[in-house]
């Protein structure tokens, strides 16, 4: 009988729909999926992999970041490395989804840099969503430009409900219709600059200062945070829990312009959500940002030098309130979840047959 072929997949996080929008093709064309979230499931489940299956390495935070101290980040360095060799040895592909440069507040910073390295070099396909990614991680380790493949984060086209209508969703946040409203949606955490579209806001002239819509999982630890910093002069309508999917709708739906401030950002499957509810996206002009989204009419740019002056110029400019649904849909129909998980599919069935061949 014919080996169909096997991915791990790690981690393979529930909560997050982009891995289920990723393997839509490999999993329709024969492959099966393998699943798990931990460095001990993944040498475990490593194991029974054959010659034609692939290990599939996503965030990298499980391995080193979750260590009590540095010896014991080292021991599950070493057990990755392992793992990664064993994996080699017995003809299994290694496939590498760059997500960030580094993990988001990394403790372990040294073990997490010799990670990546690691994870560079045993490779056989190392998938990147913005053309600049090598250039971004090369103050940390290089990318091998002859086993890359870019291929952009897919929009969320089909993957949440369309029952709401805009006057539907304003009513039921008390937003009155011709009340101007920004959203802030994922999990809210200080790199992502919250404060900095707080400060924006509160810099504004009250006629032109729009509400804000806040919705994503918060640590108390953060919360509090967001609670001192809130000026009293800024009305916000907030829900610092994990939002269902059926209810993620309603609050774009309910905003005008969906704001991310990041400080710090490589790729976003937020833009990308903005972009599938037909919202316009403000985000950080940074070179990489304005390669990758420079052309689209759904997006505005902030200058991250001088961020809470520019963000809150975009904010108060008229045309940034435009109705650029059509734009915005186009693109997401472009990048549609089984469009970019067909490529995604041609790019690893390629290391499948061949490892270590380019992709």
């Amino acid at each position: 009988m014919r080996h169909e072929g096997k991915v791990l997949v790690f981690p393979a996080w529930k909560d997050n729909p982009y891995l289920n929008m990723l393997y839509l093709a490999p999993r329709a064309g024969g492959l099966e999926t393998l699943e798990t979230t931990t460095l001990e499931g993944l040498v475990a489940r490593a194991g029974t992999l054959r010659p034609g299956d692939a290990l599939h390495v996503h965030w990298t935070s499980p391995v080193v970041q979750r260590a009590i101290d540095i010896d014991e980040a080292r021991k599950r360095l070493e057990r990755f490395r392992l793992t990664l060799a064993a994996a080699k040895r017995d003809g299994i592909a290694i496939v590498w989804t760059v997500h960030n440069v580094l993990p988001h507040d990394a403790v372990h910073l040294e073990a997490e840099i010799e990670l990546h390295r690691m994870l560079a070099d045993a490779a056989d396909l190392v998938h990147v969503m913005s053309a600049g990614t090598a250039q971004m991680a090369s103050e940390h380790y290089d990318l091998p430009a002859d086993k890359t493949t870019v291929l952009p984060h897919p929009s969320y086209q089909g993957v949440y409900t369309n029952n709401w209508t805009t006057q539907e969703a304003r009513e039921s946040f008390g937003i009155g219709a011709s009340e101007r409203t920004v959203l802030f949606f994922g999990q809210m955490r200080p790199y992502k600059g919250l404060t900095v579209l707080m400060d924006a806001l509160a810099s504004m002239p009250e006629a032109s200062r729009p509400t804000l819509l806040m919705a994503g999982k918060t640590s108390a630890e953060d919360v509090e945070i967001l609670d001192d910093h809130l000026p009293a002069n800024v009305r916000a309508v907030r829900h610092h829990e994990f939002v269902d999917d059926a209810d993620v709708e309603r609050w774009f739906r309910a905003a005008d312009i969906a704001v991310f401030p990041y400080r710090k950002v490589l790729n976003s499957g937020s833009i990308h959500l903005a972009a599938t509810f037909g919202t316009t996206a403000v985000i950080p002009g940074t070179d990489h940002m304005r390669h990758d989204f420079g052309a689209e009419d759904w997006v505005q740019f902030f200058e991250p030098d001088d961020a809470v002056k520019s963000l809150a110029g975009v904010l108060a400019a008229p045309e940034s309130y435009a109705d650029v649904e059509g734009a915005a849909r186009h693109f997401a129909d472009r990048l549609a979840p089984y469009q970019v998980s067909v490529r995604f599919e041609q790019a690893l069935r390629g290391v499948l047959t061949a490892p270590g061949s380019a992709a």
